[in-house]
């Protein structure tokens, strides 16, 4: 492996190492979010540039280390920001961060993975190519499937960075929104398994069928 590769995968360790050695996932807590949301407020009310630019940067941090938190990041963005602003912010920061996760495994790994497996994965690799939008925004839509193993994942294929980054821009507005909302009231929340029911599920799912329709009949046309 080059020294670079090197240098960015021991950056990466040491920062998630640092994450959990000083446990600040006690931050990114239901708990902690309701303790301090006044505080929150009122920082956002006199510094409202500094609030915004701190809460994406610690948002795309977080999805680009593939750290946990970040059902309680759009809460917060809910109950500091607002719904609409919330939703933007969120969107913005988990597509940049969600990119970031991508082009680092696809620059440390990806060649390692072809190479060892180039062969059986040509097939995948074709099809992402030319339909990969659809694939993604199935993926990105239904939340049976983690977000950070998604980024991960597509960086070890040839799925086009584009697609990538508006798949994954469009994919997680619904899921976003339903979060940001919540945290809009965030008194009435007791925990995160309340927010998304059986038919907020139902609904994704169903977006996720309508995404991957094209794709379908392309193939089954074949």
């Amino acid at each position: 492996m080059k020294p670079q590769k090197i240098i960015l995968l021991a950056g990466a360790i040491v920062l998630i190492s640092l994450f959990f050695y000083f446990d600040l996932g006690q931050f990114l807590t239901l708990t902690a979010l309701k303790a301090n949301r006044q505080s929150l407020l009122d920082y956002y009310a006199t510094h409202e540039l500094i609030a915004v630019a701190g809460f994406m940067a610690i948002y795309i941090a977080q999805t680009a280390l593939s750290l946990p938190g970040a059902a309680i990041l759009s809460l917060a963005a809910g109950a500091i920001f607002g719904s609409i602003m919330g939703t933007l912010y969120t969107n913005i920061a988990a597509t940049i961060g969600a990119t970031l996760a991508f082009l680092v495994t696809r620059y440390l790994l990806r060649d390692a993975v072809l190479k060892k497996f180039g062969g059986k994965l040509e097939g995948m690799n074709r099809e992402l190519e030319t339909r990969g939008f659809n694939y993604l925004l199935f993926l990105r839509l239904v939340p049976l499937f983690p977000f950070f193993l998604i980024n991960l994942a597509a960086g070890l294929t040839r799925l086009p960075l584009r697609t990538f980054f508006f798949g994954t821009m469009l994919g997680i507005i619904p899921g976003g929104f339903v979060f940001v909302n919540a945290g809009a009231s965030l008194a009435t929340i007791n925990s995160l398994s309340g927010i998304v029911t059986p038919r907020v599920l139902g609904s994704f799912a169903l977006l996720g069928l309508f995404a991957l329709l094209p794709a379908l009949y392309n193939k089954f046309k074949k």
